[in-house]
């Protein structure tokens, strides 16, 4: 199996039960996540060699958030023990259609404040075969945004595929801050994955009228976009999930996939997710399984199709984590979504 390196933060993550609202709730579910980290648990899952890079601090809650990774498999060798605290989300899951909220405390967290002497890259590439990012690790601050470049330059001097999920987050940076310095480091990736949002606010283009707010989808955007972001940043591929939002509880779920040297698009199968149990990590496990599928040598769309079944199972699922099998996934993406008892 090949070996994929992630990195970013991981945080503790604190929910509020049974659909409760922050002021109703007296106690909280604690989980660990975060993007990087929910693609490496997805991929350990599906039995490939994978590690998480990140910084946490010296303490038990440090600890436990490495435990929560190791449970599954995840190597934490070069995990950084330093800085103050562990980042922290609060989470209010939405029902119907009263949205889901997050609450980030993550000011100065490890990772934010870790610098670039704290890791060896170039002992953590040198057997890897693929890096994958999010936009939400230059996001957290400006030293982490420096320690991402330099990252990506030891990966690519490794010879390394890289990956970079979008994901726009309002709430750490503004859209002409991400664009500026997402931009700048589009010439290291060679897969890129995104929605609707990310796409117009980290790099610039729009999809047609596609509203996800309305429930409207209008491929012929995402063949637009995908063929100007081609040009402009020569992409191997370009990936968009497509989420159909018709409530809180209820969404159709989808992706499409442009190749960028021939320009064959694809729209993969549609999944109607109701009622969604937890659509945190929903993105992420996403691309742990379209990493998964392109590592393991299927053809594009095979890949995408994989990814989509595994996104759709991991909705069922409470917490950050995408806890399915490759069976689990190779059994919906077949066709098989009875959801029947398992004897």
């Amino acid at each position: 199996m090949a070996k994929v390196v992630t990195m970013g933060e991981i945080m503790l993550r604190l929910s509020t039960p049974n659909n409760e609202k922050f002021i109703q709730a007296d106690e909280f579910d604690i989980n660990y996540g975060g993007g990087e980290a929910n693609v490496a648990v997805s991929l350990a899952n599906y039995g490939h060699d994978s590690e998480f890079v990140t910084a946490v601090p010296e303490n038990p809650i440090g600890d436990c958030a490495i435990a929560a990774l190791r449970k599954y498999g995840v190597s934490t060798k070069h995990i950084a023990k330093c800085g103050e605290r562990l980042g922290i989300y609060f989470l209010e899951t939405g029902a119907a259609m009263r949205a889901s909220n997050v609450v980030y405390d993550r000011a100065h967290s490890s990772i934010a404040t870790a610098s670039p002497e704290e890791f060896d890259f170039d002992d953590i590439f040198k057997d890897a075969d693929w890096f994958h990012f999010t936009g939400i690790t230059p996001a957290i601050s400006d030293s982490a945004a420096e320690l991402t470049e330099i990252a990506l330059k030891a990966a690519k001097k490794h010879g390394v595929t890289v990956s970079c999920d979008l994901n726009f987050r309002k709430k750490l940076w503004s859209s002409e801050k991400a664009q500026r310095v997402m931009t700048n480091l589009m010439k290291y990736v060679d897969v890129c994955i995104g929605n609707e949002e990310d796409a117009e606010k980290v790099l610039g283009f729009k999809p047609g009228n596609t509203d996800v707010t309305k429930g409207e989808l209008e491929l012929s955007g995402y063949v637009d976009i995908f063929n100007q972001m081609a040009d402009k940043f020569g992409f191997k591929y370009i990936i968009s999930s497509l989420r159909e939002s018709h409530s809180a509880s209820n969404n159709d779920w989808s992706a499409c996939i442009m190749d960028g040297q021939t320009r064959e698009f694809y729209h993969s199968r549609k999944y109607n997710i109701n009622p969604i149990v937890d659509r945190v990590g929903g993105g992420d496990s996403f691309a742990g399984g379209l990493i998964c599928g392109l590592l393991d040598g299927k053809d594009f769309k095979a890949s995408l199709e994989f990814a989509v079944a595994a996104s759709a199972l991991k909705h069922t699922i409470p917490g950050d984590f995408n806890l399915v099998t490759r069976k689990d996934v190779e059994t919906l993406a077949g066709g098989d979504a009875s959801g029947r008892v398992q004897r």
